[in-house]
């Protein structure tokens, strides 16, 4: 596959996943208590954009390895990770379900984690372009927790 189709694949994840942040962000979103180190909403797009350019870049370069187990683990692996990633905003927004989606962050989480171990074995920059993704996540998870626990 192209790097416009892992570029394709991740940002449709991104859009489709939004459609559920669109509608709440403004109405139930916005009447939450946020935590101290909540970034403002507009913040959250541009991160996103950047975010899954580095993942789609992540896995085409794996893509273009050498066929073999490790790769199709590798790529199982970010298959689940942006399974879990398009859960989070249907889970966490739409069916506001915060700590159901906390759990869904712990899960992506491990399997952003378990992708870079895996993408590492065949490409260390792979591997590398994920850390700001796992990063945002380990921020995001605090995000979730934290205002659950003030709502």
């Amino acid at each position: 596959m192209a790097l416009v189709g892992w570029l394709a694949l991740c940002f449709a994840v991104g859009v489709l996943g939004s459609v559920f942040s669109l509608r709440a962000i403004p109405n139930w979103y916005a009447a939450l208590v946020k935590p101290p180190l909540n970034p403002p909403d507009h913040a959250f797009g541009p991160v996103w954009v950047v975010l899954y350019t580095l993942m789609a870049v992540s896995a085409w370069i794996v893509w273009k390895t050498r066929p073999s187990p490790c790769r199709r683990r590798g790529l199982l692996l970010f298959l689940v990770q942006l399974g879990l990633n398009f859960l989070w905003p249907w889970i966490f927004f739409g069916r506001h379900q915060m700590l159901t989606a906390f759990m869904d962050l712990v899960a992506l989480w491990a399997a952003i984690l378990l992708t870079i171990l895996t993408f590492r074995k065949m490409s260390h920059t792979a591997a590398w372009l994920l850390a700001p993704y796992l990063s945002w996540v380990t921020f995001a998870g605090y995000l979730n927790i934290a205002i659950w626990r003030l709502n």
